[in-house]
């Protein structure tokens, strides 16, 4: 599993370069976009971040003071924007109860930092994820729709199965570093965004030598 997951990785790498992900300029607007990405593509939940940035909302403090409703206009374009508008209050009373210190976040345990994330109202185990990642420089692997399709694909994990089984996957097999991780990832998205669609461009695929469900196709 190990040597199968590095020769993808490599093969990603060479196809697509470098991915810098996540896009952002404080470790805030992480977990912020980290939220508003929820179902819905990436052009979207960025739209709401500059409207936020642009009403100069996008910050803990200004986003406790705000009005749901206020919250829930501004990010519109991230889609369940109700919704969202009170994950991301829940989120800022969190942080609030931690006196805003986002980088004190970052000496802490994973494991229990994680619990306590999974405990915010609208924070599941790929928001979680994605805040650990991204926001916090934890070494943990983020789990979405795109990796659990590809895995699928390349016959590494069934169809369906828990969010765990997917995560021990690369956990487990692949050095914990937060570069890896963080790469890998985006790499991944990059790929089931552009080529392993729903409908998979399977003869532009780098990935097709090691893919069984693309053999089968092509």
């Amino acid at each position: 599993m190990r040597d199968r997951l590095n020769d993808i990785y490599e093969r990603l790498q060479e196809r697509y370069g470098p991915r810098d992900w996540w896009p952002a300029d404080s470790r805030f607007e992480v977990m912020v976009g980290a939220v508003l990405v929820q179902n819905t593509a990436w052009s979207n939940a960025a739209k709401a971040i500059r409207s936020l940035s642009d009403a100069g909302q996008l910050s803990p403090h200004e986003l406790r003071s705000a009005d749901v409703a206020d919250i829930a206009q501004l990010i519109y374009s991230s889609g369940y924007y109700n919704m969202k508008a009170r994950k991301l209050k829940a989120l800022v009373e969190w942080l609030g109860e931690r006196d805003d210190d986002i980088e004190a976040l970052m000496t802490a345990d994973p494991a229990s930092l994680r619990e306590e994330l999974l405990g915010i109202h609208g924070i599941g185990e790929e928001t979680a994820d994605d805040i650990l990642l991204y926001a916090l420089d934890m070494p943990v692997f983020v789990i979405d729709l795109y990796t659990r399709r590809l895995l699928f694909r390349l016959g590494l994990a069934p169809e369906k199965a828990p969010y765990a089984l997917y995560r021990r996957l690369f956990t487990e097999n692949l050095p914990s570093d937060v570069s890896l991780f963080n790469e890998y990832h985006a790499l991944i998205v990059t790929h089931s965004a552009n080529v392993c669609k729903k409908e998979p461009d399977c003869v532009e695929c780098c990935l097709l030598e090691v893919c069984p469900t693309g053999k089968e196709r092509v």
